[in-house]
Formats: structure tokens, sequence, C-alpha cells
């Protein structure tokens, strides 16, 4: 066990001190934390590019329709020639002209806009929105219907999914926070497994190439060095997982005081909650009761406990089977044969995650979170759904039995590949590895 520990340092201590695990470990939260901040940036300068947008309307329904706001104003062009309206556009005295030419029919059913620059989706939706709407509005008047009786009946549905145990409890489930939960814990296990599985197989590739293992060997059992390989991996995997909450979070909280402090007409907008609104207000506000109601409804210890189990159990298993692979291998090339099997049960479950996200409580969707090699990643897209005490249990025990005898199986495999150069191997002589004693 002294042998194995002073491999897990040393394994740890390389990967930490290299500066690719430095840049991607403060890079990292830059870039999840640019979601939340990107956006504000954009909404707080988007006043300084206020847009002019010439109309010349010929048919004469929309001259009034449109009304300005802080990122664009329409200016009518009434009777002027649409040829030299867009020579003013040429000449940027306006950013784009909206042309709606004559119409031979009752309703007018095109329109151009006319620019130098790119025309933003926004202002090309609200455009079409409000010609569709009057239009509609005058044909519903030419059927002797009034608009506002249309626009009176419509009605929002607000439909509760209430999901009851077998003790007759009910609770309110949110699919769509539950879907987006679901895939994205699915998505970090996917990505980590890959990542940190494939440097196990890379290190221990080099070390072989480098016959630096002849040396290591000498010293130290197979089945010593894989282990500490693949144990000291997976610590540096949580370091820089952890670091990513971390970091983040910082990161989070530092911009939204900032824009307090800087910008507080945002808080009005709710981007940044004030620190003068009372108690009272915050819980009266209707979006917060959702964010809370919704919170409440995830059992968020069940999730960051089995996240964390099926994490590791499930990198540890497929680290051990990267390991076997990197001692099959004198180079990264020759790796893509055994790579391939391996990669396979992840890729299956990361696709029918879409499946599983509709369809939680479904026979394939159970048997798929119970099969160790694809568990990892489907009992996670299951578990904000709500997944029963006895299948998270059974599902970590068969993973965690199949690392242990794939570690077994690994181990008779490393131990002989990890000395073999230059021989391409087939699958027929790995099998008879297996069975030496």
């Amino acid at each position: 066990m002294n042998k194995i520990g002073l491999i897990i340092k040393r394994e740890y201590l390389t990967r930490v001190r290299k500066r690719s695990f430095l840049i991607m470990t403060f890079l990292g939260p830059i870039l999840m934390a640019a979601i939340y901040i990107i956006p504000i940036m954009l909404a707080l300068h988007s006043g300084d590019e206020k847009m002019r947008i010439a109309v010349v309307d010929e048919s004469h329904w929309f001259e009034d329709r449109f009304t300005d706001n802080k990122e664009h104003t329409f200016v009518l062009m009434p009777g002027l020639p649409i040829d030299s309206v867009k020579e003013l556009v040429k000449n940027e005295i306006f950013d784009m002209a909206l042309y709606v030419p004559p119409t031979q029919l009752n309703i007018p059913s095109n329109a151009i806009v006319y620019s130098i620059r790119q025309v933003p989706m926004e202002i090309e939706n609200y455009i079409s929105s409000v010609m569709q709407k009057e239009i509609e509005d005058q044909k519903l008047m030419a059927k002797g219907v009034d608009p506002e009786i249309v626009s009176a009946v419509k009605t929002n549905v607000n439909l509760q999914v209430m999901r009851m145990d077998d003790k007759g409890n009910e609770k309110e489930t949110f699919t769509r926070v539950q879907f987006v939960l679901g895939i994205l814990l699915a998505s970090l296990v996917y990505m980590f497994i890959i990542f940190f599985g494939g440097q196990v197989m890379q290190g221990v590739a080099e070390e072989k190439t480098n016959r630096i293992i002849e040396v290591i060997i000498s010293s130290v059992k197979p089945f010593q060095l894989m282990m500490g390989k693949i144990i000291g991996v997976s610590l540096v995997a949580l370091t820089q997982f952890v670091m990513w909450i971390l970091l983040t979070g910082a990161l989070y909280l530092g911009f939204s005081a900032f824009i307090g402090l800087s910008h507080p007409g945002m808080l009005s907008q709710g981007t940044v909650m004030s620190q003068e609104i009372t108690a009272n207000d915050i819980m009266s506000n209707e979006s917060v009761q959702n964010i809370l109601q919704i919170a409440q409804s995830i059992d968020f210890g069940t999730i960051i406990v089995s996240f964390l189990i099926f994490f590791i159990l499930g990198y540890l298993l497929y680290a051990t089977l990267y390991a076997a692979i990197g001692s099959l291998v004198d180079n990264n090339t020759d790796s893509q044969q055994f790579t391939l099997p391996v990669t396979v049960p992840l890729m299956i479950a990361i696709i029918s995650s879409f499946y599983i996200v509709n369809n939680p409580d479904s026979s394939l969707s159970i048997w798929l979170s119970m099969i160790p090699f694809t568990s990892p990643i489907s009992m996670m897209v299951r578990i904000p759904f709500g997944v029963p005490i006895w299948q998270i249990v059974a599902s970590v025990v068969l993973l965690a039995g199949s690392f242990v005898l794939m570690t077994w199986l690994a181990a008779k495999i490393y131990r002989t590949g990890i000395l073999m150069y230059g021989k391409k191997l087939s699958y027929k002589e790995i099998f008879k590895w297996l069975n030496y004693k």
C-alpha cells in the first residue's frame, strides 16, 4: 500500500503542476461564467447602438404600427421613393430601410428590408410579428370580428404535474428543469470519463514507449502501478472539478455584486437583487416564488450524493479499461482498435439520454441505468425525475462489483502487455492472457 501511495502522489503532483492543468482549471470557470456575464454586458451596452430604420409603406397599412424602444427607432418617409431611401442607407444616415410595396390585392403580404449590414434577427422577428398581427386584425374586422374579442378569449393554461408515490403523497414536478439537469449531469460524467480516462491510457502508453516502465516494474508490482495511476488521475479530476465549482461561483457572485454597485438600474429588471428590497417584497415576487418552488421539488441531496458516487465509480471502471489498453499499444494510433469497444457503451448511454428524459421509468431506461457500462450516465439522467432508492442502491452495487471484476481482468492484461513491444496484438491473444494464473 505504501508503494501505491507513492505512485498516487507522483501521478497527482506531476499532473497538477502541468501548465495545461493550470490553464484549464482557470479557463474552464471563466468560460462557464461567461455564459452568465456576456448577455448582461451586451444588455448594458445595447443602448449605445440604437438603430434607425426608415419606413416606406406604400400600402399605408403599417405606418403607425411600429413603436420605438431603446434598441431601435422607426422614421416614416411618406412619399419618398424607395430608391432615394436606399441611398440614405448607403450613406449610413439610416441603418436600414423597410419597404412595403403597394399591393394589387386587398392585403399586403410582402416587405423588404434593405441594409448594408447584417440585420439583427430580433428586428426581423419584430417587424414580421407587427405586420402579421396587423394583417390578422384586418382579416378579422373584414369578417365582422372584433380583434379585441379574440385577444380577450386567449388564455394561458397553467398545467401542474403532480407525481404520487405508493403512499399517496403528492409532489409537483417541473419536467423542463429535470430535463436540463439530467442532460447536464450526464454530459459532465461523460466528459470526465472520456477526458481523464484517456489521460490514464496516454500516460501508460508514454511510459511504455519511453521504456521507463521497465525501471518502475523492477520496484513495484504491475497491479500496484496500475491502481496508483488510476487513483492518482481520479484525484486530479476531482481537484479540477471542485476548483471549477468554487471559481465559477466566485466569479458569479463577484460579477453580480459589481453590477449591483455600478449599474443599479439593472436591479429593476431582475438581473441582480437589490439589498434594499425587504424580505416580504422578495417572497411576494412571483418569479422568486417559482424558483423556490422548483428548488423544493428537486431532491438535491440525492442528486449530489449520487453524482459523486456514479462519477467516481464510473471513472474507476473505465479507467481500468483505459489502463489495460495503454499497456497493449506502443502509440496512440494503435489504440483506436481497442478503444472503440470501450467507448461504444458510453456513446449508447449519451445518445439514449434523450430517450430517457422523456421516458425515465420505461423498461429500457431502467435497464440502461442498471448495466454497469451505461449506468454512470443513464442513472444520472433519471435521478432528477425521481428514482426509487432500491434501484440506485442496486445500480451502485452492480457498478462497484463490475469495477472489482474489471480491475482483476485488467490487471492480468496489464502485467503481460506492459512489457511487450513492437507486436501487433489480437483479441484472441488477449483472451489467452486472461486465462493465465
